[in-house]
Protein backbone atom coordinates (compact mmCIF):
# COMPACT_ATOMS: atom_id res chain seq x y z
CA UNK A 1 0.00 0.00 0.00
CA UNK A 2 1.23 3.59 -0.75
CA UNK A 3 1.60 6.04 2.06
CA UNK A 4 0.69 9.16 -0.19
CA UNK A 5 -2.12 9.72 -3.19
CA UNK A 6 -1.27 9.55 -6.56
CA UNK A 7 -1.70 12.89 -8.08
CA UNK A 8 -3.63 12.73 -11.08
CA UNK A 9 -5.77 15.13 -13.21
CA UNK A 10 -8.70 15.77 -13.54
CA UNK A 11 -9.65 15.38 -17.00
CA UNK A 12 -6.85 12.46 -17.45
CA UNK A 13 -9.93 10.13 -18.72
CA UNK A 14 -10.36 13.03 -21.75
CA UNK A 15 -6.98 13.03 -22.94
CA UNK A 16 -7.95 10.29 -25.61
CA UNK A 17 -11.03 12.25 -26.49
CA UNK A 18 -8.70 15.27 -27.21
CA UNK A 19 -6.49 13.54 -29.69
CA UNK A 20 -9.42 12.75 -31.98
CA UNK A 21 -9.92 16.05 -32.84
CA UNK A 22 -8.70 17.80 -36.06
CA UNK A 23 -6.09 20.12 -36.55
CA UNK A 24 -8.48 22.96 -36.84
CA UNK A 25 -9.30 22.30 -33.29
CA UNK A 26 -6.90 21.11 -30.52
CA UNK A 27 -7.43 20.81 -27.37
CA UNK A 28 -4.84 19.87 -24.83
CA UNK A 29 -4.58 19.62 -20.75
CA UNK A 30 -1.94 21.52 -19.40
CA UNK A 31 -2.19 20.05 -16.03
CA UNK A 32 -0.74 20.73 -12.21
CA UNK A 33 0.25 24.26 -13.45
CA UNK A 34 1.56 26.23 -10.31
CA UNK A 35 -1.40 28.76 -9.51
CA UNK A 36 -1.02 31.40 -6.81
CA UNK A 37 -3.47 34.43 -5.62
CA UNK A 38 -1.17 37.63 -4.89
CA UNK A 39 -2.79 40.01 -2.95
CA UNK A 40 -0.85 43.41 -2.37
CA UNK A 41 -1.18 47.42 -2.49
CA UNK A 42 -0.21 47.67 -6.57
CA UNK A 43 1.79 51.41 -5.93
CA UNK A 44 3.52 50.02 -2.90
CA UNK A 45 6.82 48.90 -2.35
CA UNK A 46 5.58 44.91 -2.05
CA UNK A 47 3.83 45.09 -5.97
CA UNK A 48 8.15 46.01 -6.91
CA UNK A 49 9.43 43.54 -4.84
CA UNK A 50 6.95 40.78 -6.34
CA UNK A 51 7.66 42.07 -9.44
CA UNK A 52 11.52 41.92 -8.73
CA UNK A 53 10.93 38.34 -7.95
CA UNK A 54 8.91 36.83 -11.05
CA UNK A 55 10.70 38.98 -13.65
CA UNK A 56 7.71 40.71 -14.73
CA UNK A 57 5.76 43.89 -13.59
CA UNK A 58 2.31 43.03 -12.29
CA UNK A 59 -0.10 44.34 -14.68
CA UNK A 60 -2.72 47.15 -13.41
CA UNK A 61 -5.02 47.33 -16.48
CA UNK A 62 -8.20 45.44 -15.68
CA UNK A 63 -8.43 42.32 -18.42
CA UNK A 64 -4.99 42.02 -18.97
CA UNK A 65 -1.85 39.61 -18.06
CA UNK A 66 1.96 40.17 -18.12
CA UNK A 67 4.28 36.97 -19.06
CA UNK A 68 7.65 36.01 -18.62
CA UNK A 69 8.97 33.01 -20.00
CA UNK A 70 7.16 30.23 -17.47
CA UNK A 71 5.69 33.03 -15.72
CA UNK A 72 2.27 34.34 -16.24
CA UNK A 73 0.26 37.46 -14.01
CA UNK A 74 -3.26 37.80 -14.26
CA UNK A 75 -4.92 40.60 -13.21
CA UNK A 76 -7.54 39.96 -11.07
CA UNK A 77 -8.79 42.70 -9.35
CA UNK A 78 -6.83 46.50 -8.22
CA UNK A 79 -4.96 44.64 -5.71
CA UNK A 80 -5.16 41.41 -6.48
CA UNK A 81 -3.42 38.81 -9.76
CA UNK A 82 -2.97 34.79 -10.27
CA UNK A 83 0.67 34.26 -11.15
CA UNK A 84 0.98 30.93 -13.04
CA UNK A 85 3.67 28.94 -14.00
CA UNK A 86 4.95 25.40 -13.70
CA UNK A 87 9.19 25.75 -12.59
CA UNK A 88 8.35 26.12 -8.54
CA UNK A 89 5.64 23.92 -7.22
CA UNK A 90 2.66 26.09 -5.14
CA UNK A 91 4.02 25.78 -1.68
CA UNK A 92 7.46 27.11 -3.14
CA UNK A 93 6.13 29.98 -4.86
CA UNK A 94 3.96 31.02 -2.15
CA UNK A 95 6.51 30.95 0.50
CA UNK A 96 8.52 32.69 -1.87
CA UNK A 97 6.00 35.57 -3.34
CA UNK A 98 4.98 35.51 1.08
CA UNK A 99 8.33 36.16 1.97
CA UNK A 100 8.65 39.46 -0.71
CA UNK A 101 5.04 41.02 0.24
CA UNK A 102 4.61 39.86 4.00
CA UNK A 103 6.45 43.31 5.26
CA UNK A 104 4.56 45.03 3.17
CA UNK A 105 0.56 44.30 3.71
CA UNK A 106 0.91 41.69 1.17
CA UNK A 107 -0.80 37.55 0.79
CA UNK A 108 0.34 34.88 -1.11
CA UNK A 109 -1.76 31.81 -1.27
CA UNK A 110 -1.41 28.42 -3.12
CA UNK A 111 -4.26 27.42 -4.95
CA UNK A 112 -2.64 25.32 -7.52
CA UNK A 113 -5.31 22.52 -6.59
CA UNK A 114 -8.61 24.69 -7.60
CA UNK A 115 -8.04 24.86 -11.56
CA UNK A 116 -6.83 22.81 -14.23
CA UNK A 117 -5.73 24.87 -17.59
CA UNK A 118 -6.78 23.65 -20.52
CA UNK A 119 -5.34 25.19 -24.16
CA UNK A 120 -7.89 25.49 -27.10
CA UNK A 121 -6.39 26.19 -30.64
CA UNK A 122 -6.90 26.10 -34.29
CA UNK A 123 -8.16 27.50 -36.92
CA UNK A 124 -12.10 27.49 -35.58
CA UNK A 125 -10.58 27.88 -32.23
CA UNK A 126 -12.46 30.95 -32.27
CA UNK A 127 -15.59 29.92 -33.45
CA UNK A 128 -15.80 27.30 -30.71
CA UNK A 129 -15.59 29.60 -27.97
CA UNK A 130 -17.61 32.11 -29.99
CA UNK A 131 -20.75 29.30 -29.01
CA UNK A 132 -20.78 29.62 -25.31
CA UNK A 133 -18.98 33.12 -24.50
CA UNK A 134 -20.43 36.08 -24.54
CA UNK A 135 -17.05 38.56 -24.90
CA UNK A 136 -15.90 39.87 -28.39
CA UNK A 137 -13.05 37.15 -29.08
CA UNK A 138 -11.86 38.98 -32.57
CA UNK A 139 -7.87 39.59 -32.07
CA UNK A 140 -8.76 43.41 -32.30
CA UNK A 141 -11.01 43.86 -29.07
CA UNK A 142 -9.08 40.27 -27.42
CA UNK A 143 -5.90 39.80 -28.24
CA UNK A 144 -2.17 38.91 -26.90
CA UNK A 145 -2.39 40.08 -23.35
CA UNK A 146 -5.72 40.19 -22.99
CA UNK A 147 -7.29 37.81 -19.91
CA UNK A 148 -11.11 37.51 -18.44
CA UNK A 149 -12.83 36.33 -16.41
CA UNK A 150 -16.30 35.29 -18.26
CA UNK A 151 -18.44 32.06 -18.44
CA UNK A 152 -17.83 29.47 -21.00
CA UNK A 153 -20.87 27.14 -21.72
CA UNK A 154 -22.15 27.45 -17.95
CA UNK A 155 -18.63 27.03 -16.14
CA UNK A 156 -17.07 30.37 -14.97
CA UNK A 157 -13.56 30.37 -16.71
CA UNK A 158 -10.22 32.18 -16.81
CA UNK A 159 -9.93 32.76 -20.79
CA UNK A 160 -6.23 34.09 -21.78
CA UNK A 161 -5.20 35.12 -25.55
CA UNK A 162 -2.07 33.21 -26.31
CA UNK A 163 -1.11 35.35 -29.10
CA UNK A 164 -3.06 37.73 -31.44
CA UNK A 165 -4.27 35.76 -33.89
CA UNK A 166 -7.75 34.68 -32.64
CA UNK A 167 -6.50 30.52 -33.08
CA UNK A 168 -5.07 30.62 -29.35
CA UNK A 169 -6.06 30.34 -25.81
CA UNK A 170 -5.74 29.02 -22.55
CA UNK A 171 -8.84 28.12 -20.51
CA UNK A 172 -8.14 28.21 -16.48
CA UNK A 173 -11.21 26.33 -15.02
CA UNK A 174 -12.19 25.38 -11.61
CA UNK A 175 -11.60 21.56 -10.95
CA UNK A 176 -14.51 20.83 -10.28
CA UNK A 177 -16.29 22.31 -13.53
CA UNK A 178 -13.57 20.42 -15.78
CA UNK A 179 -15.08 17.22 -16.83
CA UNK A 180 -18.08 19.54 -17.79
CA UNK A 181 -16.07 21.70 -19.83
CA UNK A 182 -14.18 19.29 -21.13
CA UNK A 183 -17.61 17.83 -22.72
CA UNK A 184 -19.06 20.84 -23.38
CA UNK A 185 -15.45 21.78 -25.94
CA UNK A 186 -15.49 18.18 -27.47
CA UNK A 187 -19.47 19.14 -28.58
CA UNK A 188 -18.83 22.12 -29.70
CA UNK A 189 -15.55 21.43 -31.65
CA UNK A 190 -17.29 18.41 -33.11
CA UNK A 191 -18.72 20.18 -36.67
CA UNK A 192 -15.24 21.36 -37.01
CA UNK A 193 -13.28 17.70 -36.80
CA UNK A 194 -15.78 16.52 -39.72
Amino acid sequence: MADTLERTSPLQPWAAHFTRLSNSVAIVEEPFVTMVDLRVNPAGPGAQAAAELLGVELPTTASTYAKNGDTTVIWQGPDEWLVTGTALAGPELEARLREAVAAHGGAAVDVSGQRTTLRLSGLHSRDVLAKGCALDLHPRAFGEGTAAETRLGQAGVILLAVDGSGADYRILVRSSFARYLADWLLDAAEEYTL
